[in-house]
């Protein structure tokens, strides 16, 4: 359960928080060990679902990034802990960290803790975690996976941003076509008892428009439908992996899809690497966040080349999975021992084509959403003009 308290610390100074506990008597035992002087405890009132904001993955990313910061800093980490269950502004995190406090004071390890606190974390995080605490270099491990997740928001930001110009372009001129029909064109409808004399593009947008304007309830319903089952697909994960793979496919955004997917699994193998995670437990790590489906199997196949005795250059140019400038920085980093930098410079390099290629689908994508939504409403104001001409010429 979640308690609000009030304290003095031993500065002097008043502090405010939330952290889940049993029972009052028992936050109060726990703040009291801490040396604080407890001015109030009461339950917290649980936030309406409408006004509570959710947590997002940024949130995530902050709170470990300062976790990190502070293990960097020599602070142990049941303190760090601590100090972020005290700390983090979403109700959500303090919760997380609060019950990690508890399993590590259980003795429990940090990965064990994490894993009992599930927070909405990608799974090379609980990899790097293990590796970091296998190996006693758990902050370095924490600021690589910081790293890996910040380097995935920006991927998503970069899509999202590519995507909100074209998106507002088509939805104001369905928008505009839909005004068209609702109340432009159903002010023509008598011409229709002049249908057989109008020209037929005429006779097809007035019709349109008058059904449009009969059946405005019928519209709204199977667009809400639409809509609904369009989001309801989105969330189920298999047909969500088709649609990937379909734009993975298409002949303009494939490139950009796969040359984003390939800068993700670079990175992932870079932060691995760092953490001195063995190659193959790498491979097999970073080959499961490909999304799209063919890179995924041509992944697979240079994995299990690798696992065969083959040089993972080799296996992935046998595979055609890279550029030749791919498959000479990952001999270079196997020759010199630098595999983790190359890594990291491979991920550049495909960020930095995916992002000339998102440019490049922009300035495509924009005048063709325009060209169409001008040719609809061109096609429309023609036939209306048809129709006026035609009652012209019979009167």
């Amino acid at each position: 359960m979640e308690y609000e308290y009030e304290v003095v610390d031993a500065a002097g100074r008043a502090r405010k928080g939330r952290l889940e506990a049993q029972s009052e008597a028992d936050l109060v035992r726990r703040l009291d060990g801490d040396g604080w002087t407890v001015l109030a405890v009461r339950e917290s009132r649980p936030a309406l679902p409408i006004l509570r904001r959710r947590l997002s993955a940024g949130d995530v990313t902050v709170a470990f990034h300062e976790l990190a910061t502070l293990l960097q800093s020599g602070v142990a980490l049941g303190d760090a802990v601590l100090a972020q269950s005290r700390g983090s502004h979403h109700p959500a995190l303090a919760a997380a960290f609060a019950g990690m406090v508890q399993e590590l004071g259980r003795g429990e390890s940090f990965l064990g803790a994490l894993r009992k606190n599930a927070l909405p974390l990608p799974e090379y995080v609980y990899q790097l975690v293990e590796a970091g605490e296998l190996s006693g270099r758990l902050p370095d491990s924490l600021r690589g996976a910081v790293e890996q997740m910040r380097y995935d928001q920006r991927v998503a930001a970069d899509f999202r941003g590519a995507l909100v110009y074209p998106a507002i372009l088509v939805v104001a001129g369905i928008a505009a076509v839909l005004m068209i029909f609702l109340f432009v064109v159903p002010q023509f409808a008598n011409l229709l008892a002049e249908a057989d004399e109008l020209p037929f593009l005429a006779a097809v947008v007035i019709g349109s428009g008058v059904w449009f304007n009969d059946n405005t309830a019928l519209l709204a319903v199977v667009l809400a439908a639409v809509a609904l089952a369009a989001f309801a697909a989105w969330r189920n994960p298999r047909l969500r992996a088709r649609a990937v793979d379909a734009l993975g496919a298409a002949p303009v955004i494939g490139g950009w899809f796969s040359e984003a997917d390939t800068a993700k699994w670079a990175s992932v193998m870079a932060a691995m690497l760092a953490a001195r995670i063995e190659l193959m437990d790498a491979l097999t790590l970073a080959g499961r966040g490909v999304h799209i489906s063919n890179r995924r199997e041509l992944l697979e196949r240079a994995t299990a080349e690798v696992r065969g005795g083959s040089s993972l250059s080799a296996a992935l140019e046998k595979q055609n999975a890279l550029t030749a400038t791919g498959y000479n920085l990952i001999r270079v980093g196997e020759q010199s021992g630098q595999l983790a930098q190359m890594m990291r410079a491979l991920a550049d390099l495909y960020e930095d084509l995916s992002a000339r290629r998102t440019q490049r689908v922009l300035a495509l994508v924009e005048p063709l959403a325009i060209l169409l939504i001008g040719g609809v409403v061109g096609v429309i104001m023609v036939g209306l003009i048809l129709a006026i001409t035609s009652v012209n010429e019979l009167v």
